[in-house]
């Protein structure tokens, strides 16, 4: 029986001679050369303690293949299984050795068949040696492409890592790990590592987990892969890219820094909201004979005249229009596109500024990243001194951008350094488009700070209120930050290629329900808010919420009638909405809380304010002296919201004035006792009356203006 070979031993010379074997030139008609086929071997770890991970596992690969299926549906995929009892592999027949690992799948273009054989994986009963699963993995692929499809070869593990591997023959682990990277490199073969840990990882094999992880590291530093760990099943669906993006340049040039300083860039995007798939219409015409037909659904339009219906208006008599007011304005294609601005192709800075002046709010559309160009040292160079010392004085760059020629619009945006702290990831520099005054939705509400003090927490909310944000702290100490955005997967997404592939199979199949990995996305954790119910009683405790009862409003029907008949009034009279234009006599403060509410029109706050007014002066005058405080309390309320200090401030005057000629002194001292005063620059920036004035105010002993200030209003 033949011993275990040393991995170093395939490598320098199985693969070398397997390679030599595809080193002549392949037919440009050959399927080794399709351009964008990726050839990719799934290395999963089924041993013993990855029976409760597997099936996330399972979801996540069949995931994989079916947006292969959608995307990249020449693609090749093989399955290999480390871990098993039975051994089933090439390398174990020729060389010997490589023992627990079976290729579930040989490699071939993807299809149905692999997609069920991930529906249930085998499960194992020995500890995996994920060192010489990837060994084999690389010969699947060296028998497969030889030195061909170099860059598209990759291999992808998902394993705990906490097995401890087996010692080589001959050389260390990390020698093992070094050659094999190596040779990976120059196969043009990538390794991306998926290392699944939960919070319920056995500590006992903390030296083989620490040392796995070292040598994963290791690889990954060797060969630029991807290394992931996931710790929840949420992670594990967003730890792999399961669509190819292709990286393209959206811009190649200078950064013009100055007309004698210039640094050649390249442009990507660094993200970009990923859309669902675009639904195509199908037609069911076609022959089922005929085994070509694409069955694609050809749309046409018909313009016609509006005088003549049976007329058909052709392309040379038609023209775009614009309205300006009630007319359209002609606007010919020639002069549409005199009219466009056409700026030149270019990147320039404008200046810098303090990185504290760029809100956050302002950053608008997709992240772009500024990289030096490739084997260009100089450019890199560049590239990283800018950015770090953009860094170390606080400070980013304001551009100038237009990405292609022909472009309608400029750019301008603002450059935020990106430093790295990995050795093999060069420093960058990310970029954000700013609006222009355009853009800006300006909404004025008033600051929390300005509010009175009765409306400001007190400090056992403040404190409800902050232990509720350090329980549902997404990051706490000692841990992973959840719902990471690099490993959160789009619920939406993840739900529709399911069921896809489930309608595939069954036309007639159902919409499924949410998967529980993806409900931890949409929703709060239950384990989360059941460990800490105190917290949120307590909040609930010091917010007491009132619950009012809403206006149902009717639905409008619409329905042709004769223009001024009765039906049509009573459809008019029966699907009015209920709006409040005018004070009741029952409950003013609701009245006039809905009249600020209305924003069909700004001169429903004027009719509120004027109305409530009057009110109140009436109140006054009947000596209703208690419903009259609430009034001037919503006033209040109200002229601070709105930001109308100087109507209050007046009608404040004015009352104060009128009651005290009319002997109505007792309403400005229960005034005074409810703490109503005029509003201060601290509750609305444009009145004029400080903190003292408004202390102050209610002095009886001192009376304030005339009472002839709003008599022309009232």
């Amino acid at each position: 029986m033949k011993g275990i070979l040393p991995r170093h031993f395939y490598t320098f010379s199985l693969v070398r001679k397997r390679a030599q074997q595809f080193s002549s030139p392949t037919p440009l008609d050959s399927p080794l050369m399709a351009r964008n086929r990726e050839g990719l071997i799934l290395l999963l770890d089924v041993g013993p303690t990855m029976h409760k991970i597997l099936p996330d596992v399972e979801r996540l690969c069949s995931l994989l293949i079916q947006k292969k299926l959608i995307y990249a549906k020449y693609d090749e995929v093989s399955i290999v299984l480390f871990g098993t009892e039975e051994t089933d592999n090439d390398l174990t027949r020729e060389v010997g050795g490589y023992n627990h690992i079976v290729v579930l799948r040989q490699i071939k273009v993807v299809d149905g068949d692999i997609l069920d054989a991930l529906q249930q994986i085998p499960r194992g009963r020995v500890a995996g040696d994920y060192l010489d699963a990837i060994v084999v993995g690389m010969d699947i692929l060296v028998k497969k492409y030889g030195q061909t499809n170099k860059g598209k070869k990759r291999l992808l593990l998902i394993t705990n890592a906490v097995c401890p591997i087996r010692e080589p023959s001959e050389g260390t682990k990390d020698e093992q790990v070094s050659i094999l990277s190596s040779q990976m490199k120059l196969l043009g073969i990538k390794l991306d590592c998926v290392v699944v840990r939960g919070k319920e990882v056995d500590d006992t094999n903390l030296e083989a987990m620490e040392e796995n992880d070292r040598l994963l590291d290791l690889f990954s530093k060797q060969t630029r892969g991807k290394l992931v760990y996931a710790e929840s099943s949420t992670a594990l669906l967003g730890a792999i890219r399961t669509k190819k993006i292709a990286a393209v340049t959206i811009f190649r040039g200078d950064l013009v820094l100055s007309p004698r300083l210039k640094i050649k860039v390249w442009v990507y995007k660094k993200t970009s909201e990923e859309r669902f798939p675009t639904l195509k219409m199908y037609s069911d015409k076609a022959p089922p004979s005929d085994k070509y037909a694409k069955h694609e659904v050809k749309i046409g339009y018909e313009y016609k005249s509006y005088e003549d219906p049976k007329k058909i208006v052709p392309p040379e008599q038609r023209i775009k229009g614009y309205g300006y007011g009630p007319h359209v304005v002609p606007m010919p294609s020639a002069e549409w596109e005199a009219v466009k601005f056409n700026p030149e192709k270019g990147v320039t800075l404008l200046g810098f500024t303090d990185a504290s002046n760029i809100l956050r709010h302002y950053y608008m559309n997709d992240v772009n990243v500024f990289i030096g160009e490739p084997n260009n040292k100089g450019a890199c160079l560049a590239v990283s001194a800018l950015a770090r010392a953009m860094k170390e004085t606080n400070k980013v760059a304001i551009l100038r951008c237009v990405w292609r020629q022909r472009q309608n619009t400029v750019v301008v945006g603002v450059l935020t350094p990106g430093v790295s702290d990995r050795e093999n990831v060069p420093d960058c520099l990310y970029f954000n488009t700013l609006p222009f005054v355009e853009d800006i939705r300006e909404f004025q509400f008033p600051s929390f700070d300005d509010l009175p003090a009765a409306w400001q927490p007190s400090d056992k909310q403040q404190e409800a209120a902050d232990n509720l944000v350090k329980m549902l702290d997404l990051a706490p100490p000692g841990k992973r930050e959840a719902l990471r955005p690099e490993l959160t997967p789009n619920p939406g997404l993840q739900r529709f290629f399911r069921f896809l592939e489930m309608k595939s199979k069954n036309p007639e199949a159902s919409v499924p329900p949410l998967d529980e990995a993806l409900k931890r996305i949409t929703q709060p954790d239950p384990d989360l808010f059941a460990e800490n119910k105190h917290v949120i009683d307590e909040f609930v405790k010091c917010f007491p919420v009132k619950e009012y009862s809403k206006i149902k409003r009717k639905a409008k029907r619409f329905r042709e009638k004769p223009s001024g008949s009765d039906d049509e009034k009573d459809i008019e009279a029966s699907t009015s909405v209920p709006m409040v234009d005018k004070l009741g006599k029952s409950n003013p403060v609701e009245d006039f809380e809905a009249m600020l509410s209305r924003r069909e029109s700004a001169d429903w706050v004027n009719k509120a304010i004027v109305q409530m007014k009057n009110k109140i002066l009436d109140l006054v005058k009947e000596y209703s002296y208690s419903k009259a405080i609430e009034c001037m309390v919503a006033l209040r309320k109200g002229c601070v919201l709105e930001q109308e200090p100087k109507e209050f401030n007046d009608f404040m005057n004015y009352i104060f004035n009128h009651c005290m000629e009319n002997e109505r002194r007792n309403f400005c001292e229960r005034l005074a006792s409810q703490g109503v005063s005029l509003i201060t620059k601290k509750e609305a920036a444009d009145s004029e009356v400080t903190d003292e004035e408004a202390r102050r105010f209610l002095d009886i002993e001192e009376p304030v203006l005339g009472a002839s200030t709003l008599k022309n209003q009232l």
